[in-house]
């Protein structure tokens, strides 16, 4: 698991219970007549949710004020930042403040001090300066956020029944029912961030009904990322079984299905190469199928079986259809190489729909029931070209394999890129086998007609000249279509003649995870499958999970994110449903289903730092606008900041 990933749960439950902090009340105190009117103001603000603009008018009250007033103004900007989710102002401020001798001052001091300790990731420090907070009689605007920050810290020690007690708990101090709601939502934001695994087992331990149902819901949510049969059918069955809640405030919010527990396939059939050269293939995509149904088999109320069948094996990708028909499949994943997909297309009909894993060529027509899905370099390429122009980029330069597989992902950039207003200036191809391509670069660069009209000037004048090379300067961007190898020492070649300044733009196929420094990659931007950046929270332990039970399976994280997407999205082809298909936030990207049948991937982005992969933020609109979902995902996220009390 990348190291941002951490990082990411760890800001989340940080941004989680500092926004906690303000507890519905006021936020001043004491203070001149000249700053009361702008401390309305940015109690107002901080209370209707906009803590920037909060912060930022305490920073200027601290500025103005001297002695308590400053510390006290200071303290409350602290406080606001981090409900922003800005850490780093945060603790900037508060870096410079003393510890106060006692009273308001102290409490509020002690509250940010815990705030910053859980948004380092360090939930003991911060229990150590909450406990005894407990024990004191505290106004209830100091208490409310107190237990807000001891329930979040209990969360990131990883026991999740203690921090559902103490949110359950921190009601009593509570007397009013939007300030009760909102506690239960930001319950519910720290079980979204667990680890399914840790909720399972503690809401088998739990014998308190109110607190096994949180659990129990919480498990559910983040065994299936919210999405998918497993998750609809589960919430059903849990209102079933958990009349009067108190979730019934979260589940009553949330985006179901009409009409009740959704239809799905009691057996699938999985068709994939076993045996073979491509055997290593067929067992991660395999392994990830499993994965994502083991996740999501508690939300069905009966069992459903998989079968596989090895296509090497069955003699064939229709001979394996055939004998999974045979057997009662309602419901046919795979198959996976490009000569197997293209052979059982051609059948007239499909009885049961099938969801191949690799995608044909855009001519061959196929009957309906048969959708395409897989990690199409082509698409990544067409995601690189919709990213740099979202980035500000106009005109592009491209490097590319001189092979099949680089002429079909340059024309898929070249394609997207000047469809959407782009122009593609020049391209050169190079042979991936070679180790030197200043040849290559200084033709795509223009350094050659640099110097060639330098060499003609020469011979016109019949004297020397000085002269320096120069490359282009209309390019903005290059697209890098290379594999790590390659791409190691085409990226630094680039540097060396002058284009270090020109950002670069390439596919999944450049992070070859092959164990060799990256460092001659820094600064390339690249797309790729989430499971590989930053997995969303509810996946983010499997990636670890499956390198530990599959270490042979190192380097084929995307293949188990392959695996793990076909299977969520059997059930809402199965039903025929697609508007679930809108969008799903996938493993391998954010899934949608186009009228031709094939499943569109919207990679997530990363950028080479350090020698190593640092996500970038995700923009909706990097989406094709036709296949774009307008609904904003409701999950938490690094810059959360919920709604206050």
């Amino acid at each position: 698991m990348m190291k941002s990933t951490t990082r990411f749960l760890f800001h989340t439950l940080a941004a989680l219970c500092a926004a906690a902090i303000l507890g519905g009340c006021a936020t001043g105190g004491p203070g001149g007549s000249g700053a009361r009117q702008p401390q309305r103001q940015a109690e107002s603000l901080a209370l209707s949710g906009q803590h920037e603009a909060a912060a930022r008018i305490y920073d200027r009250l601290a500025a103005e004020a001297v002695g308590p007033d400053r510390d006290r103004f200071t303290l409350l900007a602290v406080e606001q930042w981090l409900n922003a989710g800005e850490g780093r102002r945060a603790r900037s401020l508060f870096r410079d403040l003393p510890q106060p001798a006692a009273g308001d001052l102290l409490w509020l001091w002690t509250t940010n001090s815990a705030a910053l300790h859980l948004w380092d990731g360090r939930p003991d420090d911060a229990l150590n300066l909450l406990q005894p907070l407990s024990r004191q009689a505290l106004p209830r605007r100091h208490r409310v956020t107190a237990e807000a920050l001891r329930a979040d810290a209990w969360f990131q020690k990883g026991d999740p029944t203690r921090a559902v007690n103490l949110y359950m708990q921190r009601e009593n101090w509570l007397d009013d029912r939007q300030s009760i709601e909102n506690n239960r939502r930001r319950l519910w934001l720290g079980l979204l961030v667990s680890d399914a695994e840790a909720l399972r087992d503690a809401a088998d331990a739990s014998t308190d009904p109110v607190v096994k149902g949180w659990l129990t819901l919480g498990s559910l949510a983040a065994a299936t990322g919210r999405q998918g049969v497993g998750w609809s059918n589960g919430v059903v069955r849990w209102q079933e079984q958990h009349i009067g809640h108190p979730a019934e405030v979260i589940v009553s919010n949330l985006d179901l299905p009409q009409g009740g527990l959704l239809d799905y396939p009691r057996q699938i059939a999985l068709l994939l190469p076993l045996s073979g050269g491509q055997k290593a293939a067929g067992n991660a995509i395999q392994n990830g199928f499993f994965g994502a149904y083991f996740g999501a088999a508690a939300g069905l109320d009966e069992q459903q079986q998989l079968r596989v069948y090895d296509v090497n094996e069955a003699g064939g990708a229709k001979e394996a259809y055939a004998r999974a028909m045979q057997d009662g499949a309602e419901f046919v994943v795979g198959p996976l190489l490009s000569r197997n997909v293209a052979d059982l297309a051609n059948e007239v009909i499909f009885p049961i729909p099938v969801l191949a894993l690799n995608n044909l060529r855009a001519e061959q027509i196929v009957a309906p029931g048969f959708y395409q899905f897989g990690l199409a370099p082509e698409q990544e390429a067409a995601a690189a070209a919709r990213r740099a122009l979202a980035d500000g980029h106009k005109y592009a330069l491209a490097l590319y394999p001189d092979d099949d597989w680089g002429t079909r992902v340059v024309n898929a950039f070249t394609e997207a890129f000047e469809a959407a207003g782009g122009r593609l200036l020049d391209h050169q191809r190079y042979t991936p086998s070679d180790q030197d391509f200043s040849v290559e670069i200084r033709n795509l660069l223009a350094i050659s007609r640099s110097q060639q009209r330098h060499r003609r000037l020469e011979a016109n004048l019949g004297t020397e000249i000085d002269f320096e090379p120069r490359r282009r300067k209309d390019a903005d961007l290059i697209f890098l279509a290379a594999n790590g190898k390659s791409g190691r020492l085409l990226n630094s070649q680039l540097k060396f003649h002058e284009a270090g300044d020109v950002q670069v733009y390439s596919t999944s196929f450049i992070y070859s995870m092959d164990g060799r420094s990256d460092r001659d990659l820094n600064g390339v931007m690249f797309a790729d499958a989430p499971w590989i950046i930053l997995p969303p929270p509810w996946l983010a332990a499997l990636p670890q999970v499956f390198q530990e039970y599959f270490p042979a399976e190192r380097r084929l994280g995307r293949l188990h994110a392959l695996g793990y997407d076909a299977y969520q999205l059997v059930a809402p082809l199965y039903v025929g449903r697609t508007a679930i298909l809108e969008e799903i936030d996938g493993a391998t990207g954010r899934l949608t289903l186009q009228q031709s049948g094939q499943v569109y991937r919207q990679p997530s982005w990363a950028q080479f730092e350090r020698g190593e992969p640092v996500a970038v933020p995700d923009a909706r609109e990097f989406a094709p606008l036709d296949e774009a979902a307008e609904n904003v995902a409701d999950g938490p996220s690094e810059r959360w900041s919920g709604a206050q009390q």
